[in-house]
């Protein structure tokens, strides 16, 4: 009896092990709230969440639309530069850089919820098809196409489209009362980044560069054939309002102008093994007398070359302290398009200067204000506000460089305020200039039509009185005339408002020659090439005593500027 019992054992043994299991498993799933039987990760805890909700939430929902929500949270979690991009809108996000998209040609603007055509490119579609500045877009594709649903976005999702398909647009032109039907054949449209170049004085080009995509090396080329050809010899490279793109378009370009092996830029990640970008010696212009302006909006690939003309003291640096961001975006498509763009390394100027100004992962309020903070505290308007937070690197001839964000100019040029009224503020920042001048145009395209110059075009309005019209059509619009503000701001009201008539009339080149001819970091620039210092000068020992020396007087110096402007 004793030997059946122990033949026997093994069975009721794994009969209790499978009778436990199922056990388990029942209150498992009935009563501890339905753990999944998985290991526990992160990832596996973000991916089960989906799945019991999906599976047991109380009302029905569509997933992707939660997936898609949280993405952008996720990713904002981690750096400042980190982001999501849904798929509808990647070409968008994309079309700036890539240098070309496809759709009808036209810059547009809206008013009074109606698309109205700015300007349109030259021998693009629109114009072959028949379109011209003033032109109002009331119907796409027989369908009307005005009111609330009349947004950038939409506008563009309907004008763009594939290369060599149509679109029928329904017209209002000014001064007539029936639309018309204009049918535009889309086409690849140029964008470009190099957006003027001429000359500022007989010896000194200047190239304003809007940002840095795929064609803006070429388009540089181009920019200093032509400059050659007027016979330049200093150049201006403007990067004011330049938020970036493509560092590889920054390497080519701060290679036409270094020696061979100097360091322009190297990048370094925790995955990511240090890079570095150097010269290979085949630039065109080592030796040609070099400015570069910024200011608070350049960034990135913008900060990269500033500081690899500044640390190899190559060039100077012009303007007011640069945006810093010096964090390297890696894209990752999804199988449905969308894509991410993931922070995977930093940059690092020549001297080993992190361009990144300091953040906090998460949603970073200090971060998004910081513009406005440096406004508000007076580093606009003078040197001594601005704060050094990172320690001190040196350039190639020994000139102290700070690190803790941003580029730092060699000159600093403040923002103008001679003149600024808080009539002139309400005027410029509630879009008032922009809606008259705009108008303003449409009803005298007949008479500026001749005018294909902006000095041309200049000394026509300047009879005009401008700004005299304004003030009337703002008074019945809503804004309220204020004589003595009117008289002090004079000058920048008819700045701004002339500047917008000659961009409509015109393009951008003649619009930034416009706005150049005062420009103090443009005065401050001839100025320096007359007196032949674009190159910048060792720094002696004495002279790097009295930096650091006038570092510390700064840092005490902003406190009571802080406190001042609190």
């Amino acid at each position: 009896m004793s030997n059946k019992s122990n033949r026997f054992t093994p069975i009721w043994m794994a009969l209790c092990v499978v009778l436990g299991i199922l056990v388990g498993t029942f209150y498992a799933n009935h009563f501890s709230g339905n753990r999944l039987s998985i290991i526990n990760s992160s990832g596996n805890k973000l991916n089960n969440l989906l799945h019991i909700v999906d599976d047991q939430y109380v009302d029905t929902i569509n997933i992707n639309d939660v997936v898609e929500k949280a993405m952008p949270q996720i990713l904002s979690e981690l750096d400042p530069h980190s982001v999501y991009i849904a798929a509808k809108d990647v070409q968008i996000a994309n079309d700036d850089l890539k240098g070309s998209f496809s759709g009808v040609g036209i810059e547009f603007t809206i008013r009074n919820d109606t698309v109205r055509v700015q300007n349109v490119i030259g021998n693009g579609p629109a114009e072959r098809a028949g379109l011209i500045a003033g032109d109002k877009i009331v119907e796409v594709d027989d369908q009307p196409f005005v009111g609330k649903e009349v947004t950038n976005e939409e506008a563009m999702h309907r004008l763009k489209g594939p290369k060599d398909t149509k679109v029928k647009l329904g017209i209002i032109r000014y001064g007539e009362k029936t639309m018309r039907h204009i049918t535009v054949t889309r086409g690849e449209i140029p964008t470009k980044s190099v957006t003027a170049s001429y000359m500022l004085d007989d010896k000194t080009g200047y190239i304003k560069i809007k940002n840095f995509g795929e064609n803006t090396y070429p388009e540089l080329l181009i920019a200093l054939a032509k400059l050659s050809q007027d016979g330049f010899s200093n150049l201006v490279i403007d990067l004011r309002s330049n938020t970036g793109g493509y560092l590889a378009s920054a390497v080519q370009i701060a290679n036409e102008f270094l020696s061979k092996g100097q360091l322009i830029v190297y990048t370094e990640g925790r995955k990511s093994p240090r890079q570095d970008y150097r010269s290979d010696g085949r630039g065109s212009y080592q030796h040609l007398p070099l400015v570069v302006l910024i200011d608070e909006a350049s960034a990135s690939a913008s900060e990269i070359l500033a500081g690899s003309i500044q640390d190899n003291d190559r060039g100077t640096i012009i303007g007011r302290r640069s945006f810093g961001k010096g964090l390297v975006q890696q894209p990752i498509e999804f199988s449905d398009h969308s894509m991410i763009r993931l922070t995977v390394a930093r940059y690092y100027t020549p001297s080993g200067r992190c361009i990144q100004k300091p953040y906090t992962s998460g949603s970073d309020k200090n971060y998004e204000e910081d513009l406005l903070s440096r406004y508000q505290h007076g580093e606009f308007f003078s040197q001594d506000s601005i704060k050094h937070t990172g320690p001190q690197y040196h350039t190639s001839n020994g000139r102290v460089v700070y690190g803790g964000g941003g580029i730092t100019p060699d000159i600093f040029v403040p923002e103008d305020t001679l003149g600024m009224t808080s009539y002139y503020k309400e005027a410029s920042m509630s879009g008032m200039i922009l809606q008259f001048a705009f108008n303003y145009t449409d009803e005298n395209r007949g008479k500026m039509k001749d005018f294909k110059s902006a000095s041309g075009l200049e000394h026509y309005l300047k009879r005009q009185n401008t700004v005299e019209k304004f003030v009337a059509w703002a008074d019945k619009n809503g804004m309220k005339r204020r004589n003595l503000m009117i008289q002090k701001s004079h000058k920048l009201l008819e700045r701004y408002i002339n500047s917008r008539i000659i961009y409509n009339m015109l393009d951008e080149e003649a619009w930034t020659e416009y706005l150049n001819q005062d420009d103090p970091a443009i005065q401050e620039t001839l100025k320096l090439f007359r007196n032949n210092e674009a190159f910048p000068k060792p720094e002696t020992k004495t002279q790097s005593q009295k930096v650091a020396k006038a570092f510390d007087y700064r840092s005490t110096h902003v406190k009571a500027t802080l406190i001042a402007y609190a």
